[in-house]
């Protein structure tokens, strides 16, 4: 199995700071450092820095570049200017999701699209075929490292390190320019996990560079390296979803709370019969849920209703550090989705009581 598994350029680096290593998404990838408790604390209170290169980038330029990515995303990209970034997915032909990815503009006629590792095969050939009129597409998946540098002291850690005043970056907005000396680096603020900060897009020759000066900067702010363990219940404590557990191939955007990126003013794959969707009102609805008591929601658990009736999934669930409590989020029956509606989780066999909350679970930082 390892032989096939692709690396990201600090793989070892990882290993020397003693990172456990396992297979995601196709890589090796660290999964923490400590624990992921303390890796997940570390994040919200201070700051950390996660190695995320295992993502994938794809540059559309040209004429066609903004026709094409308009006719395969859900969200108007029309909308962005220079500087900006969009959340958006990309739907497929039959209700559900090919993928969630992120839009930059990076100047006229020039974007970058950050696609899940996952899939940066599938979604090239899914936007490949749309692409007949000749948008300029590239695949630099392999050419970028991607550090995410996250947490309340984010800017203080690294403020020293360029002279972009990164207070002045709103969210979902980035900056181009040199950062720890490292020339083209895209300092973008479009964070996965409620704590503020920075992705920093760096050119491969420079990753190790940069790297090993954020790890310096950071040190008198408490900076730490993090991996996905922590990562995945930062994200889950804002409600944020996953692809492949939250949204997928056979979820819809309207179900997955992502009418907000889906914006019937253009057309684009499957706009009419997600329109009609709309109209009619969706069957089931992705919810945030809290435990009432002990128990940890995990993904694929059952969920019922009060008389042991199914009436959905878990799709992602764990122990919330920052709550002490279990949370989860899953698929349920419309009329058992708004806040306060009681839903129960099948594990082991025991029927555990849980309540519909509105998302996210721990109040976030990003809002800016």
């Amino acid at each position: 199995m390892s032989e096939t598994l692709k690396t990201v350029p600090l793989n070892d680096v990882h290993q020397q700071l003693g990172a456990k290593m396992v297979p995601f998404a196709g890589y090796n990838m660290p999964v923490r450092y400590s624990s992921d408790l303390d890796e997940h604390h570390t994040v919200r209170r201070a700051v950390g820095i996660f190695d995320v290169s295992h993502m994938g980038e794809f540059r559309v330029r040209g004429p066609q570049a903004l026709p094409l990515i308009q006719r395969v995303t859900s969200n108007d990209a029309s909308k962005l200017t220079p500087g900006k970034a969009q959340y958006s997915c990309l739907p497929n032909q039959e209700g559900g999701i090919v993928d969630d990815l992120l839009v930059y503009m990076l100047g006229e006629e020039d974007y970058l699209l950050v696609v899940n590792a996952s899939n940066i095969d599938k979604d090239w050939n899914w936007i490949q075929q749309f692409n007949t009129d000749g948008a300029e597409m590239q695949n630099v998946s392999d050419d970028i490292s991607l550090f995410a540098v996250q947490g309340p002291k984010a800017i203080a850690a690294l403020q020293g390190l360029t002279d972009t005043d990164l207070s002045t970056i709103p969210y979902y907005s980035f900056v181009q320019g040199t950062f720890a000396g490292a020339p083209n680096v895209i300092i973008s603020a479009t964070g996965y996990t409620g704590a503020g900060g920075f992705e920093l897009y760096v050119p491969n020759e420079h990753a190790q560079q940069v790297w090993q000066k954020i790890m310096e900067a950071g040190q008198p702010h408490g900076l730490k390296p993090i991996g996905l363990g922590a990562r995945d219940t930062l994200r889950l404590e804002m409600g944020y979803c996953l692809y492949g557990n939250d949204i997928t191939d056979e979820t819809s955007p309207l179900e997955a709370g992502l009418g907000w990126i889906t914006k019937f003013t253009k057309d684009f794959t499957n706009a009419e019969s997600l329109k009609k969707q709309k109209e009619a009102g969706v069957e089931r609805k992705l919810v945030g849920f809290l435990m009432d008591g002990p128990g940890i929601p995990r993904g694929h658990y059952e969920l019922v209703n009060e008389a042991g009736e199914k009436v959905g999934d878990v799709t992602s669930g764990t122990q919330s550090p920052s709550l002490s409590k279990g949370i989860g989020l899953g698929y349920v029956k419309t009329e058992l989705s708004a806040p306060g509606s009681k839903i129960f989780v099948q594990v082991r066999g025991k029927q555990l009581p849980a309540t519909v909350v509105k998302l996210p679970f721990v109040k976030g930082t990003e809002e800016a």
